[in-house]
């Protein structure tokens, strides 16, 4: 880490510098300067821009109790006589959340850089929070499905919202550990809904899983009125921690169109490795405590330990997934062979899940699906790095996006292709089946649109657009 007083440009800020140290010498060895700097650095620039990541991860937590709660009420008797929908049905209450949650993030990246992350993150979670609550007022199929149009579209502001935050409050050395710290909340939030949301019906009633969960949201909305300002206005940033965040170099301001990426092979490889894969994750959280419940007769206050296997799983995945990739890089590897590999070890982890509909054993199918989830977010660390491998800087944000519209809207048909099938058969064998075999073949469509992960020509496509 370079020593702060090389970032500091004593014309840019109007707050006072006296906290600033002069630099210290360096130690008598490499390992004891590298140490003393890094000491030395830390302790003048301070840390408030953990606090801002910290309330990021706590909102990711909220985002997916809540996107959570429904599919862990399934499995309760009392709600499902309340409810008395069928398979079908409960797919399409989950496609209406996947065709906003796409729907929104096509208008919530805008409405972010017009309004800002203070204001548009609160009124992002303010929205999911309500529709979450209005969750206890449905009797129907259609009500459930109403309800979860409108949290799909308030939720689908989170990531972008976060994303923005990191981008604004961490210097791009830092941005990598920073979004991996808040998206870990997806995780945990996965774990907390089926320990708490059982306890939560089974002693208050159903409606109020939906309640007590949705204030969640607003508990965390006046922690971020409270702390949350913009860097250059934020009373309880230093100066040097300020001039820190600042460090980086100027880019260009100008987007990129998304027109001007689709005719991009490197795109449509992105967007069909998470529009083929993306939704088997989704597959996972929405009817995993059925599959249970169905399956292996698991009853609401037992599904909790099997959830959190899975879930933890899924934690140990992504981080495996990414350190083998760069392992081999590291080791010499082409950045291409080395994605690739990591990817394939992933898709081939994922095949066993098949299995799982077949087995007599509970723990044997927990074991399965547990692999599948932690191969999954392995494959998601590295796909989402391909798209970094592939585009330059200020094009990965718009080709991210493309990527989410594409697993949103894979999201869309394979929730009412699920509940069909389990409408019609009642196996899950048919869906295991589709989860164990898309990552081959989204791998195959990736290495055939792009077989070196070769960069994308973009720069000249849009400068030949401003001719």
């Amino acid at each position: 880490m370079d020593p702060i007083s090389e970032s500091v440009k004593p014309t840019v800020f109007m707050k006072s510098q006296s906290g600033i140290a002069p630099p210290r010498p360096a130690g008598a060895s490499a390992s004891g300067g590298a140490a003393a700097v890094f000491g030395s650095v830390e302790t003048r620039i301070g840390n408030y821009r953990w606090v801002i990541c910290a309330l990021l991860f706590f909102a990711t937590t909220i985002n997916y109790i809540d996107r959570q709660v429904l599919g862990i009420l399934a499995t309760d008797e009392t709600f499902k006589h309340t409810i008395g929908w069928n398979e079908a049905q409960y797919g399409y209450v989950n496609t209406a959340f996947q065709a906003a949650y796409a729907l929104g993030l096509l208008v919530v990246g805008r409405l972010m850089d017009k309004f800002g992350t203070r204001k548009g993150f609160s009124v992002a979670i303010v929205f999911w929070s309500v529709a979450a609550m209005c969750h206890s007022l449905a009797r129907s199929a259609f009500g459930f499905g109403s309800a979860r149009f409108a949290l799909g579209l308030g939720e689908a502001g989170n990531f972008p919202a976060s994303i923005k935050t990191v981008a604004e409050w961490f210097p791009k050395k830092e941005r990598a550990l920073a979004t991996g710290i808040f998206n870990s909340g997806s995780n945990v939030g996965a774990i907390v809904a089926p320990l708490v949301v059982p306890f939560i019906a089974i002693n208050y009633g159903w409606q109020w899983a939906f309640i007590i969960t949705g204030t969640l949201g607003f508990i965390w909305l006046a922690f971020w009125l409270a702390i949350y300002r913009r860097p250059e206005e934020h009373p309880r940033l230093s100066v040097a921690e300020l001039a820190y965040i600042q460090s980086d170099p100027a880019e260009p301001l100008t987007k990129i169109p998304w027109a001007r990426l689709f005719p991009h092979r490197q795109t449509w490889a992105f967007a069909i490795g998470k529009f083929m894969t993306d939704p088997i994750w989704w597959v996972y959280l929405f009817w995993m405590p059925k599959f249970l419940n169905t399956n292996y007769g698991l009853k609401i206050t037992q599904i909790g330990l099997p959830l959190v296997v899975i879930y933890v799983s899924a934690d140990f995945g992504s981080i495996g997934g990414g350190w083998l990739s760069s392992t081999l890089i590291k080791r010499g590897w082409s950045v291409n062979k080395a994605r690739k590999t990591a990817m394939l070890v992933c898709a081939l982890a994922v095949v066993p899940v098949m299995f799982a509909a077949r087995a007599s054993n509970l723990w044997v199918a927990v074991a399965f699906v547990s692999l599948a989830a932690a191969a999954h977010q392995g494959w998601s660390a590295n796909i989402f790095t391909m798209a970094s491998d592939m585009f330059p800087r200020r094009a990965i944000g718009s080709v991210v996006g493309i990527g989410g519209m594409a697993g949103a809207i894979g999201g869309m048909l394979i929730a009412s292709t699920v509940g069909l099938i389990l409408q019609y058969t009642g196996s899950y064998l048919p869906i295991f089946v589709i989860a164990g075999s898309a990552y081959l073949a989204a791998l195959g469509i990736i290495h055939g649109l792009a077989p070196r992960l070769e960069p994308a020509n973009v720069e000249d496509a849009t400068a030949a657009g401003q001719e």
